[in-house]
Protein backbone atom coordinates (compact mmCIF):
# COMPACT_ATOMS: atom_id res chain seq x y z
CA UNK A 1 0.00 0.00 0.00
CA UNK A 2 1.42 3.38 -1.05
CA UNK A 3 1.46 6.19 1.46
CA UNK A 4 0.56 9.76 0.65
CA UNK A 5 2.92 12.58 1.51
CA UNK A 6 0.42 13.76 4.12
CA UNK A 7 0.57 10.34 5.79
CA UNK A 8 4.38 10.39 5.72
CA UNK A 9 4.43 13.92 7.19
CA UNK A 10 2.05 12.75 9.94
CA UNK A 11 4.31 9.77 10.69
CA UNK A 12 7.34 12.06 10.90
CA UNK A 13 5.55 14.37 13.36
CA UNK A 14 4.46 11.39 15.47
CA UNK A 15 7.98 9.90 15.39
CA UNK A 16 9.47 13.24 16.43
CA UNK A 17 7.06 13.22 19.37
CA UNK A 18 8.46 9.83 20.45
CA UNK A 19 6.03 7.40 18.79
CA UNK A 20 8.24 4.36 18.09
CA UNK A 21 5.61 2.59 15.98
CA UNK A 22 5.44 5.65 13.69
CA UNK A 23 9.22 5.57 13.35
CA UNK A 24 9.02 1.84 12.57
CA UNK A 25 6.52 2.54 9.79
CA UNK A 26 8.80 5.21 8.34
CA UNK A 27 11.78 2.85 8.45
CA UNK A 28 9.75 0.10 6.77
CA UNK A 29 8.46 2.48 4.09
CA UNK A 30 11.87 4.01 3.27
CA UNK A 31 14.13 0.97 3.79
CA UNK A 32 14.11 -0.02 0.07
CA UNK A 33 15.03 3.53 -0.98
CA UNK A 34 17.83 3.83 1.58
CA UNK A 35 19.17 0.42 0.57
CA UNK A 36 19.07 1.36 -3.15
CA UNK A 37 20.96 4.62 -2.55
CA UNK A 38 23.51 2.82 -0.35
CA UNK A 39 23.96 0.05 -2.93
CA UNK A 40 24.45 2.56 -5.75
CA UNK A 41 27.24 4.20 -3.75
CA UNK A 42 28.90 1.17 -2.16
CA UNK A 43 28.27 -1.45 -4.89
CA UNK A 44 28.21 -4.20 -2.27
CA UNK A 45 24.85 -5.68 -1.14
CA UNK A 46 26.06 -6.73 2.32
CA UNK A 47 27.65 -3.34 3.01
CA UNK A 48 24.58 -1.55 1.66
CA UNK A 49 22.32 -3.54 3.99
CA UNK A 50 24.58 -2.78 6.95
CA UNK A 51 24.71 0.90 6.05
CA UNK A 52 20.91 1.05 5.70
CA UNK A 53 20.59 -0.18 9.28
CA UNK A 54 23.17 2.37 10.47
CA UNK A 55 21.30 5.14 8.65
CA UNK A 56 18.03 4.36 10.43
CA UNK A 57 19.75 4.22 13.82
CA UNK A 58 21.40 7.57 13.07
CA UNK A 59 18.13 9.10 11.80
CA UNK A 60 16.31 8.00 14.95
CA UNK A 61 18.75 10.04 17.06
CA UNK A 62 18.66 13.08 14.73
CA UNK A 63 14.96 13.18 13.79
CA UNK A 64 14.28 16.06 16.17
CA UNK A 65 16.69 18.19 14.08
CA UNK A 66 14.47 17.92 10.98
CA UNK A 67 12.56 21.22 10.86
CA UNK A 68 10.21 20.52 7.96
CA UNK A 69 8.58 17.09 8.04
CA UNK A 70 7.78 17.39 4.32
CA UNK A 71 11.53 17.30 3.63
CA UNK A 72 11.97 13.90 5.32
CA UNK A 73 12.62 11.89 2.12
CA UNK A 74 15.31 14.27 0.82
CA UNK A 75 16.85 14.63 4.28
CA UNK A 76 17.00 10.84 4.65
CA UNK A 77 18.59 10.48 1.22
CA UNK A 78 21.25 13.11 2.01
CA UNK A 79 22.12 11.34 5.26
CA UNK A 80 22.40 8.04 3.38
CA UNK A 81 24.67 9.55 0.72
CA UNK A 82 26.87 11.25 3.34
CA UNK A 83 27.22 8.07 5.41
CA UNK A 84 28.01 6.04 2.27
CA UNK A 85 30.70 8.54 1.27
CA UNK A 86 32.13 8.42 4.79
CA UNK A 87 32.24 4.64 4.61
CA UNK A 88 33.98 4.73 1.23
CA UNK A 89 36.58 7.23 2.43
CA UNK A 90 37.30 5.11 5.49
CA UNK A 91 37.66 2.04 3.29
CA UNK A 92 40.33 3.51 1.02
CA UNK A 93 41.51 6.99 0.13
CA UNK A 94 40.37 8.28 -3.25
CA UNK A 95 43.21 9.86 -5.19
CA UNK A 96 41.74 9.74 -8.69
CA UNK A 97 41.79 7.02 -11.27
CA UNK A 98 43.86 3.89 -10.82
CA UNK A 99 47.27 4.00 -12.55
CA UNK A 100 46.23 1.20 -14.93
CA UNK A 101 43.31 3.32 -16.15
CA UNK A 102 45.51 6.35 -16.64
CA UNK A 103 48.09 4.30 -18.56
CA UNK A 104 45.35 3.29 -21.01
CA UNK A 105 44.73 6.93 -21.96
CA UNK A 106 46.50 7.83 -25.19
CA UNK A 107 49.15 10.48 -24.72
CA UNK A 108 51.56 12.16 -27.10
CA UNK A 109 54.51 11.79 -24.74
CA UNK A 110 54.91 9.85 -21.54
CA UNK A 111 58.09 11.49 -20.31
CA UNK A 112 58.64 12.41 -16.66
CA UNK A 113 57.73 16.05 -17.26
CA UNK A 114 54.44 15.12 -18.97
CA UNK A 115 53.57 12.77 -16.12
CA UNK A 116 54.34 15.49 -13.58
CA UNK A 117 52.08 17.98 -15.41
CA UNK A 118 49.23 15.43 -15.61
CA UNK A 119 49.60 14.63 -11.90
CA UNK A 120 49.49 18.34 -11.07
CA UNK A 121 46.38 18.79 -13.22
CA UNK A 122 44.62 15.84 -11.53
CA UNK A 123 45.48 17.24 -8.10
CA UNK A 124 44.19 20.66 -9.12
CA UNK A 125 40.96 19.11 -10.40
CA UNK A 126 40.38 17.11 -7.19
CA UNK A 127 41.09 20.24 -5.12
CA UNK A 128 38.53 22.13 -7.20
CA UNK A 129 35.95 19.37 -6.70
CA UNK A 130 36.51 19.43 -2.93
CA UNK A 131 35.76 23.18 -2.85
CA UNK A 132 32.35 22.76 -4.49
CA UNK A 133 29.09 22.46 -2.59
CA UNK A 134 28.19 18.81 -1.83
CA UNK A 135 25.39 18.62 -4.43
CA UNK A 136 27.62 19.99 -7.22
CA UNK A 137 30.47 17.65 -6.25
CA UNK A 138 28.18 14.59 -5.96
CA UNK A 139 26.62 15.36 -9.35
CA UNK A 140 29.98 15.67 -11.13
CA UNK A 141 31.44 12.62 -9.37
CA UNK A 142 28.39 10.47 -10.18
CA UNK A 143 28.57 11.34 -13.89
CA UNK A 144 32.29 11.66 -14.59
CA UNK A 145 33.98 9.51 -11.97
CA UNK A 146 31.45 6.76 -11.28
CA UNK A 147 30.16 6.72 -14.88
CA UNK A 148 26.47 6.89 -13.98
CA UNK A 149 24.03 7.51 -16.81
CA UNK A 150 21.53 10.36 -16.59
CA UNK A 151 18.76 7.82 -15.92
CA UNK A 152 20.75 6.17 -13.11
CA UNK A 153 21.44 9.57 -11.60
CA UNK A 154 17.77 10.47 -11.90
CA UNK A 155 16.86 7.39 -9.85
CA UNK A 156 19.71 7.84 -7.37
CA UNK A 157 19.04 11.55 -6.73
CA UNK A 158 15.25 11.05 -7.03
CA UNK A 159 15.22 13.94 -9.51
CA UNK A 160 13.99 14.27 -13.13
CA UNK A 161 16.56 13.78 -15.90
CA UNK A 162 16.12 17.39 -17.03
CA UNK A 163 17.08 18.61 -13.56
CA UNK A 164 20.13 16.31 -13.58
CA UNK A 165 21.24 17.81 -16.91
CA UNK A 166 20.83 21.31 -15.49
CA UNK A 167 22.76 20.36 -12.33
CA UNK A 168 25.60 18.96 -14.46
CA UNK A 169 25.75 22.16 -16.51
CA UNK A 170 25.74 24.39 -13.42
CA UNK A 171 28.25 22.19 -11.54
CA UNK A 172 30.64 22.15 -14.52
CA UNK A 173 30.52 25.95 -14.71
CA UNK A 174 31.13 26.25 -10.97
CA UNK A 175 34.07 23.84 -11.19
CA UNK A 176 35.46 25.80 -14.13
CA UNK A 177 35.18 29.04 -12.12
CA UNK A 178 36.82 27.35 -9.13
CA UNK A 179 39.71 26.10 -11.29
CA UNK A 180 40.15 29.48 -12.97
CA UNK A 181 40.22 31.15 -9.55
CA UNK A 182 43.81 30.06 -8.91
CA UNK A 183 45.28 29.81 -12.34
CA UNK A 184 43.61 28.92 -15.58
CA UNK A 185 43.92 25.19 -16.34
CA UNK A 186 45.47 24.31 -19.67
CA UNK A 187 42.83 21.89 -20.92
CA UNK A 188 39.82 21.84 -18.53
CA UNK A 189 37.59 19.70 -20.75
CA UNK A 190 40.25 17.04 -21.20
CA UNK A 191 41.08 17.11 -17.49
CA UNK A 192 37.44 16.52 -16.55
CA UNK A 193 37.19 13.66 -19.00
CA UNK A 194 40.31 12.04 -17.53
CA UNK A 195 39.09 11.94 -13.94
Amino acid sequence: MRMTWDEITDLVHRAQAGDKSAYGELAQRFQPTVYAVALARLRNPAEAQELAQEVFVHVMTKLDQLRDAQCFAGWLRQITVRMAINRLTRRAPVHGAEPEVMEGVAARDNGPLDEMVRREQRTELWDGLRKLKPLDRETLEAFYIHGRSLKQMSREFETPVGTIKRRLHVARNRLKSELEGGRKPRRPRQELACV
